[in-house]
């Protein structure tokens, strides 16, 4: 199912783009498929090149608070992760406007596309490792995004602001009032904003015929905080803190889980499944179909879990 989000864009629509962005013209185009937010096509241009064109929703389609201006985010992290992060593999941007981003082609596939590699994992855990040591002015979102001084202050607003969303599409939600003002001082322990890319599940994960990471995509979402928020959907569904083997984490080399550490992961989990949760009707997705209930559950379970 196509998300309302989704625009609906033919070739010439591409080709209008490139030609806008990069002078260029296309000699054929077609869409990819795996997100849900924007429309992503892959485009040949007419000396050969192979470009990505990522184009933003319409201005009128209602989206979730803090997507506001994602097409020129993705842009942003890419350029800070390629000046100051050598040699981890996002795409390269080559043009950007409000409404699209054009970027190289990366090779390989999806990890969710084909075979597991942990190979990949591991690469990516050591990539995230040299992201995570970038650090920002302020914790949260860039722009007039859900932000703040400290990281308290930015994830409760980050999760208010999906609370908000929820409430203005009657998405039913657990109680959650106090739960992050609970954990102040635990959440205060993080006290630099690092680089994180927060959107790591497999479908954003390349990796090429040998096994080797080849790309990171979709960085739109990114935002400056705790790097163990980058570490929940790497293991999305499940508690990366409980999977000692899992390969992410022979790459990203993280200090012991300790109880403070446990208690904020649990939070950023819970902050991932409000946000699944809330997003489900602008991506077209029924309160009734089985995914709320299920995504509510495993958000009820960690609020039950947490100290």
């Amino acid at each position: 199912m196509r998300s309302p989000t989704q625009p609906v864009l033919s070739e010439p629509d591409i080709a209008a783009a490139v030609r806008s962005g990069l002078g260029a013209e296309i000699t054929a185009a077609a869409e990819l498929s795996g997100g849900t937010f924007a429309a992503v096509w892959r485009a040949t241009l007419a000396d050969g090149r192979e470009v990505v064109v990522k184009v933003a929703p319409p201005a009128a389609v209602p989206m979730l608070g803090y997507e506001r201006g994602l097409i020129p985010a993705e842009a942003e992290y890419y350029s800070l992760v390629r000046a100051q992060c050598p040699g981890v593999p996002v795409p390269d941007v080559l043009a950007v406007s409000d409404d699209w981003v054009i970027t190289s082609l990366l090779p390989g596939r999806p990890l969710s596309a084909g075979d597991d590699s942990p190979r990949a994992r591991t690469e990516l855990g050591a990539a995230m490792a040299r992201v995570h040591a970038v650090t920002g002015t302020r914790f949260g979102y860039t722009g007039d995004r859900p932000s703040g001084d400290d990281w308290p202050a930015a994830l409760a607003a980050i999760i208010d602001s999906l609370r908000a969303d929820a409430a203005a599409w009657d998405v039913p939600l657990p109680p959650l009032d106090g739960v992050v003002q609970r954990y102040h001082d635990v959440l205060a322990a993080v006290t630099r904003p690092a680089l994180l890319h927060f959107d790591l599940w497999d479908g954003n994960v390349l990796v090429g015929p040998d096994g080797a990471l080849t790309g990171l995509v979709d960085g739109e979402r990114y935002l400056y905080g705790d790097p163990l928020l980058d570490l929940v959907s790497p293991a999305i569904l499940r508690r990366i803190e409980d999977l000692p083997d899992h390969p992410f984490l022979a790459g990203y080399r993280p200090a012991a889980f300790d109880p403070a550490a446990r208690i904020r992961l649990a939070l950023y989990r819970i902050h991932l499944y409000v946000l699944m949760i809330a997003e489900g009707p602008s991506r077209g997705i029924p309160i009734a179909d089985g995914r709320h209930d299920y995504l509510t559950g495993l958000l009820n379970q960690e609020l039950a879990d947490l100290p």
